[in-house]
C-alpha cells in the first residue's frame, strides 16, 4: 500500500516539507563547502599601481601604470568582446562647473541590442548623446550620472529608447546594468525581451498557458509571464510550491497530491485538471509535470506546465445547464400537453347526435399553431337545449397552456349553465358571461360569438369582440354583419350585448372560427377574412365535416399565428320538413 494521498492543503505542505528535508539531507552529504572571502568595496579606490580590474599592475598582468605608457583600463577594454550583450566603457564629459553633461565611449564590443542600433565599437571616441540622441529623454543619462555620483550599481534598469532615423521613428525597450569604477562607468544593455522570448510570451497568452520551475534545494521559484497572468501575481514575485498549496480547493487536493507524489518519485505522471483559487475566482488548469533529476534519479527540482481551461469548462457547464433546462422544459411541455390533450377531449367533445335529429350537421376542428402544441384557450359549444333550440358558440380565452385551458373551461361551463335558464337569448348569455369575467379579479379578457338556432331555422347571435361568422349559401360565401358587435368579455361591466337574426335555408352552412385563423403578422385582418371567405366559397355542395377538412387542408401550409377552433353547422332539411 503506497503513501497516503493528502486530503487538505496542510497535508500537501507536509508532503512537500518532508520531501525537501530528505532531499537536502542527501544533497548535503555530497556537497562541497566553500569558504566565503569578504566582498571588496566597489567604491574603494584602487591601490597605487593596481589596475581597475584588480590586477597588480606589473608587466605580467598586461596592464600597468599610465606613466609607464600603459592604459590602466586596457584590461577592462580587452574583456568587453567576451560579454554576450552590448557593453561599453563610458568616461564622463563635464562642463566648466564640473557637472557631468555627457559621456564619451572609450571602448565597446560588437554586440547590437537591436537591428537598427549600431554596435558600441562603431562609436568609440564619440559622445553618447551624439550616437544615442534619445538617451536624455529616456532618462538614461540621469541614471548613468547617478551611478557615477553614488557608486551604486544599476541593475536591469528599464529604458524605453526612442529615436528618429532617416527611415522613420524607431523604439525599443532595453535593460541597463552599470557600475562605476575610478571615475568611469561600465555599462551593459540588452533587449527587455529577445524575439524568441516575445514569441514564447505571445504563445502563452494565446494558448492560455504558462510554466513554473520550483528548485527544491534552494526553495526558489521561477514563473513564466503566462502563469503570472493566470494567477494574477505581480511580475517577479512568483508563489512557491508551498504557497501554491493554499490556492487549491479541498476537493482538488487529492488530485494535486497524487501529481506531486508522482513527481517526487521521479515519475512523469499524466496531466490532471485541477482547480485553483485566484483572488476569489475559481480557475481550472490542466497541469503537467516533469521532475528534474540528478545522476541518481533523485528529483531536485520540479517543472510544471499549466493550461487555463476555465473558459472551456464554464462553456461546457453553461451548455450542460442549457441542456438540462431544455430537457426540463421539454418534460414540462410534454406533461402539459398530455394534461391538455385529456382536457381537450373532455371539454371539446364532438357534436351531439341529437343535433342531427333536428336536421343539422355539425363538425368541429381544433388547429394548433404548432403541430405538437398543447391546447390553448379556444373553445366551442354546440348542443341541443331542452326548449328545442340549438346552442351554438365559439370563443377564445386569453393565453396558452394549462392556464388558458382553465379559463376556457370556466367560460364554457358557465355558458352551459346559463344556457338552461328559460327565456334567455344570445344577448342575455353574452351579457351574463361578461359580468362573470368582470367580477373575477384574476380573470382575463376573452372573445366569443354565442347564438341560438330555433325551430324556424333562425340564427340569433351576439358578438363580444370576436371575428364575424361566415355564411355559405350555394356557391357564394358572405361575411355576416357585425354592426351590433360589443366589446371583449371582461372589459366593461354592465355592458348589454345586442343580437342580430339571420334566417337559414336548406343547404346553408354557417362557419364560426377563432381569430387564429385570420390573424397574420403584417396583414390586415379584413384581408385575411376576405381570403377565408374566398376559400369557403370553393366548398359549395360539401357537408359540414368535408368543408372543415377542405379548409384545414388549405390552411395547413400557412403559418398560423395562433391556435384556432372552427365549427361548421349545415342545414340539412327545410324548417317545414322537420317533425
Amino acid at each position: 500500500m503506497g503513501p497516503a494521498v493528502p486530503q487538505d492543503p496542510e497535508g500537501l505542505k507536509q508532503l512537500i516539507a518532508g520531501e525537501v528535508v530528505a532531499l537536502r539531507a542527501a544533497a548535503a552529504r555530497r556537497a562541497g563547502v566553500r569558504r566565503e572571502a569578504p566582498a571588496p568595496d566597489p567604491r574603494a579606490p584602487a591601490a597605487d599601481g593596481a589596475c581597475p580590474c584588480g590586477g597588480s599592475g606589473d608587466r605580467g598582468h598586461g596592464c600597468g601604470d599610465a606613466a609607464q605608457g600603459h592604459d590602466p583600463w586596457a584590461c577592462v577594454c580587452a574583456t568587453l568582446p567576451a560579454i554576450p550583450v552590448s557593453a561599453a566603457l563610458l568616461a564622463p564629459v563635464t562642463d566648466d562647473r564640473g557637472r557631468t553633461v555627457d559621456f564619451r565611449i572609450r571602448a565597446g564590443n560588437h554586440v547590437r541590442s537591436s537591428t537598427w542600433l549600431d554596435a558600441p565599437d562603431r562609436h568609440v571616441g564619440e559622445r553618447l548623446l551624439d550616437v544615442r540622441p534619445g538617451a536624455d529623454g529616456a532618462g538614461l543619462l540621469d541614471a548613468l550620472r547617478e551611478v557615477l555620483r553614488t557608486g551604486r550599481a544599476l541593475k536591469a534598469h528599464p529604458v524605453d529608447y526612442t529615436e528618429w532615423r532617416s527611415d522613420g521613428l524607431h523604439r525599443t525597450k532595453l535593460l541597463y546594468d552599470a557600475a562605476s569604477c575610478n571615475g568611469h562607468v561600465l555599462a551593459t544593455w540588452r533587449p527587455a525581451q529577445q524575439p524568441t522570448e516575445l514569441m514564447s510570451l505571445e504563445a502563452q497568452h494565446i494558448a492560455g498557458m504558462g510554466w513554473a520551475h520550483f528548485d527544491l534545494l534552494s526553495g526558489t521559484a521561477t514563473w513564466s509571464d503566462g502563469l503570472a497572468v493566470i494567477f494574477r501575481t505581480e511580475p517577479g514575485r512568483p508563489m512557491t510550491l508551498t504557497d501554491l498549496c493554499d490556492t487549491v480547493p479541498t476537493e482538488d487536493v487529492p488530485a494535486f497530491g497524487r501529481l506531486l507524489r508522482s513527481l517526487f518519485d521521479g515519475e512523469e505522471p499524466p496531466g490532471q485538471d485541477i482547480r485553483f483559487k485566484v483572488h476569489g475566482d475559481i480557475r481550472t488548469l490542466h497541469v503537467l509535470g516533469r521532475p528534474v533529476t540528478d545522476d541518481d534519479a533523485v528529483p531536485w527540482a520540479l517543472h510544471l506546465i499549466a493550461r487555463d481551461l476555465t473558459a472551456q469548462v464554464r462553456s461546457r457547464n453553461r451548455l450542460a445547464e442549457t441542456r438540462r433546462e431544455r430537457e426540463r422544459l421539454r418534460e414540462q411541455v410534454a406533461a402539459e400537453r398530455r394534461v391538455a390533450s385529456v382536457l381537450r377531449e373532455a371539454l371539446l367533445p364532438t357534436h351531439s347526435t341529437e343535433i342531427a335529429g333536428l336536421g343539422y350537421a355539425v363538425a368541429a376542428a381544433y388547429l394548433p399553431a404548432e403541430p405538437h402544441a398543447a391546447i390553448g384557450g379556444d373553445w366551442y359549444k354546440c348542443r341541443a337545449l331542452p326548449d328545442g333550440r340549438i346552442l351554438l358558440a365559439v370563443g377564445d380565452a386569453c393565453g396558452h397552456g394549462l392556464g388558458a385551458v382553465a379559463r376556457m373551461a370556466q367560460q364554457r361551463h358557465a355558458l352551459a349553465g346559463l344556457a338552461h335558464a328559460p327565456g334567455t337569448d344570445a344577448g342575455d348569455l353574452t351579457t351574463w358571461l361578461n359580468e362573470l369575467l368582470c367580477a373575477d379579479p384574476s380573470a382575463e379578457t376573452a372573445t366569443t360569438v354565442i347564438g341560438h338556432i330555433d325551430g324556424e331555422q333562425r340564427l340569433t347571435w351576439a358578438c363580444a369582440g370576436h371575428p364575424p361568422p361566415l355564411l355559405l349559401r350555394g356557391d357564394e360565401a358572405t361575411v355576416l354583419d357585425t354592426s351590433h358587435r360589443g366589446p371583449l368579455l371582461g372589459m366593461l361591466p354592465g355592458n348589454p350585448y345586442a343580437t342580430a337574426t339571420l334566417t337559414l335555408h336548406a343547404g346553408d352552412l354557417v362557419l364560426l372560427y377563432t381569430d387564429g385563423l385570420v390573424e397574420r403578422r403584417n396583414e390586415d385582418i379584413t384581408d385575411s377574412i376576405a381570403e377565408l371567405r374566398r376559400r369557403l366559397s370553393t366548398c359549395s355542395g360539401l357537408g359540414a365535416q368535408e368543408t372543415l377538412d377542405s379548409l384545414m387542408t388549405s390552411y395547413e401550409k400557412d403559418q398560423l399565428a395562433d391556435d384556432t377552433c372552427l365549427v361548421a353547422v349545415k342545414v340539412l332539411t327545410p324548417a317545414s320538413g322537420r317533425r
